[in-house]
């Protein structure tokens, strides 16, 4: 029996958030390009943060949403043209109706890992408009294995054609994967997938563990760009995937040739395991606070590694950006 695993590849989107979104029109044309010579399934662009979220509280975008998706679409023959979208930053009339008319393929409506009920209105949006839907719990260390199954459960209800979950603080551990993959398979009818983080180094072996717990999806980034230390390296997860025995659709020399590409072309940093990555994953933080909690904390000389400590106490999400600085604040005082 073959093994299929799909790919989707959001490098020139997670990966938007590593350089504070400023992936320019080129830099997408020529990732797109390799991407879809390698033969990658699903290619995902857009803000760091999805469609329609380019503002000064998340981050200003370099290209409008209509840039990027145009761009992209020019580029992708083979290869599907993919988007996130968080209701709140994407409204249908004004953001998924032209993403759509621009000629997007595959639609991921996300919301944090309790509000899956936020996500009904897109969702049955993308059905009608024939594009395919899937349904995204992100943070979802935060809930437990029986309420991502309640939530992905309204999803799959709404139209979801696959819920995938994202361990969006590098959060996960093996065990923690194989619980709540194995949960979410066994009490939906749609496909599973998992999307990963690297801040405890785990991302490669918990994708792993994902497929091994019944996954059918996973996501990879060329080098692992993306927030914080990075998403799971799509170059090594397809290599693994080939010695285990799995198929993919995507040529391996090509892909690693995209992620030379995409190093030398898109990339100002390459993503690694730093302190305030580690502590950022152990405190359950959301990976695309990284640039934000080093800039504010350089600014007010206060250790990054405390306000992750913070923001984790507090249980902050992605969308509340402006609580470090609340944060820092409170820290100062405490401090004197």
């Amino acid at each position: 029996m073959i093994k299929q695993i799909l790919i989707s590849d959001p490098t020139l989107r997670d990966g938007n958030h590593a350089c504070a979104h400023q992936l320019n029109a080129e830099q997408i044309a020529i990732y797109a390009e390799a991407a879809d010579k390698a033969g990658v399934p699903i290619v995902e662009v857009g803000h760091g943060n999805g469609l329609g979220a380019s503002s000064l509280q998340v981050g200003l975008s370099k290209e409008d949403d209509k840039t990027i998706l145009e761009t992209a679409r020019k580029h992708l023959n083979k290869s599907k043209l993919g988007i996130h979208v968080i209701p709140g930053f994407a409204t249908i009339k004004r953001d998924l109706v032209n993403a759509i008319d621009i000629g997007v393929d595959v639609i991921r409506v996300a919301s944090h890992c309790t509000e899956a009920d936020i996500t009904q209105r897109h969702l049955g949006y993308v059905r009608e408009r024939g594009k395919e839907a899937y349904g995204v719990l992100m943070m979802s260390h935060m809930a437990s294995a029986s309420v991502l199954v309640e939530e992905a459960q309204k999803m799959e209800l709404y139209g979801a054609e696959g819920i995938i979950i994202m361990d969006s603080a590098g959060a996960y551990l093996p065990s923690d994967v194989q619980e709540k993959i194995s949960a979410l398979v066994n009490g939906l009818k749609v496909p599973v997938g998992f999307h990963a983080h690297n801040n405890l180094g785990m991302a490669i072996a918990n994708s792993i563990m994902a497929i091994e717990s019944g996954a059918k999806i996973l996501d990879g980034t060329a080098r692992g760009f993306g927030a914080g230390a990075g998403n799971a390296q799509l170059e090594v997860l397809v290599a693994v995937l080939e010695k285990m025995g799995y198929v993919t659709g995507i040529d391996l020399y090509k892909i690693l040739d995209a992620s030379d590409i995409a190093e030398k072309e898109i990339m100002s940093i390459v993503p690694t395991i730093k302190s305030d990555s580690i502590v950022s994953g152990l405190s359950g933080v959301f990976s695309g606070f990284a640039k934000h909690v080093t800039r504010i904390s350089n600014e007010y000389e206060v250790d990054p590694r405390d306000v992750y400590r913070e923001l984790g106490k507090r249980k902050i999400v992605g969308g509340q950006e402006d609580m470090i600085i609340e944060v820092v604040m409170d820290l100062i005082r405490n401090r004197k």
